[in-house]
């Protein structure tokens, strides 16, 4: 009896392996739905709908674009972690999701590490610090010797509480011992909209694309990006880190998929979506956005997250920065 239980045992344990071998072989044999934790119209969601049809086409089915908004990203991914890791969900995960909500929420429902399968690296974007056209500030310089001589004379917008754009005034503040005071609002169209109007914002460190227009058309002035070197948007606007060594913070959009998903699959997606966003077609789009385009390995992506979070469990820990 105790032999053919084991026989048994065995020969169902193959039968399974055999039909999940023969599931990955048959892959993809149906839609794959791509989370976007965050509202449409919005960075991650274009740059979804911008990477996937090349690789769609190669994989021959076609992506479903799912808006999961809600909680800085953190809806949307939970909802990803819990997926079955069948390489039939994936979803464009960012510094927020991926890298900064672990330390600013109390509790988080997810683990963006453990729970997770990096895919590849979309692109990466610097943010710009920018002042009204008629601020007496021009350069960093001017910037932080005033929030040195005036502590708290200096309001900086941003489109919320534990957003890069917030982080990069709270990392400013720790790496110049000036003291700034942050005046977060809901998006970045209203942030932006406060420091035009020069009611309740200074200047801003927001994202390169939204910034641009207003850039370019004079109405804001750029005094340095946030990469530690220029960005080929922008060349002639200078690193901060030009000023203020060490200072370097990018917003980065990334592809993550379940934790546990096949590694041939794996593979398979990850292959498939860097060519996209190597794509030169492709790579035009993302460059005119202001986003240096990606194309990391999973291995790569991997070491790149785990760094950025420890990064910012640093910076969100001593700046003593926690939602609820």
């Amino acid at each position: 009896m105790l032999r053919r239980t084991i026989l048994a045992t065995a020969a169902a344990a193959l039968a399974m392996g055999f039909a999940a071998a023969q599931a990955q072989d048959k892959w993809p044999s149906r839609p794959i739905t791509y989370i976007v934790p965050f509202g449409a119209g919005g960075t991650t969601d274009v740059l979804a709908r911008l990477v996937t049809p090349k690789a769609a086409a190669a994989l021959g089915t076609s992506f479903v674009i799912e808006n999961k908004a809600g909680a800085g990203g953190s809806m949307g991914s939970d909802f990803t972690a819990k997926a079955a890791p069948d390489g039939y969900t994936i979803q464009g995960g960012t510094i927020s999701s991926h890298a900064i909500n672990v330390s600013l929420y109390a509790k988080l429902p997810y683990d963006p590490i453990r729970n997770f399968q990096p895919i590849t690296m979309i692109g990466s974007m610097p943010n710009v610090l920018v002042v009204r056209a008629d601020s007496p500030y021009k350069t960093v310089q001017d910037v932080i010797a005033a929030a040195k001589a005036k502590p708290g004379s200096i309001n900086y917008a941003s489109s919320g509480s534990g957003t890069s754009q917030h982080l990069s005034g709270v990392f400013f503040e720790q790496l110049t011992g000036g003291k700034l005071v942050h005046v977060p609002y809901k998006s970045s169209a209203e942030s932006l909209n406060a420091l035009l109007s020069g009611q309740g914002a200074d200047m801003i460190f927001e994202n390169l694309a939204p910034a641009m227009p207003f850039i370019k058309a004079g109405k804001l002035r750029a005094l340095g990006v946030t990469s530690d070197k220029r960005s080929s948007a922008v060349p002639d606007v200078p690193a901060i880190a030009e000023v203020l060594p060490g200072f370097s913070i990018v917003s980065w959009q990334a592809i993550f998929a379940p934790a546990g998903v096949p590694r041939p699959i794996v593979e398979r997606l990850s292959t498939e979506l860097i060519k996209s966003v190597q794509d030169p077609e492709t790579r035009a789009k993302l460059v005119a956005q202001g986003i240096e385009p990606g194309g990391m390995t999973p291995a790569e992506l991997g070491a790149f997250q785990k760094s950025e979070v420890e990064k910012w469990a640093r910076v969100i820990k001593a700046g003593n920065i926690k939602v609820d």
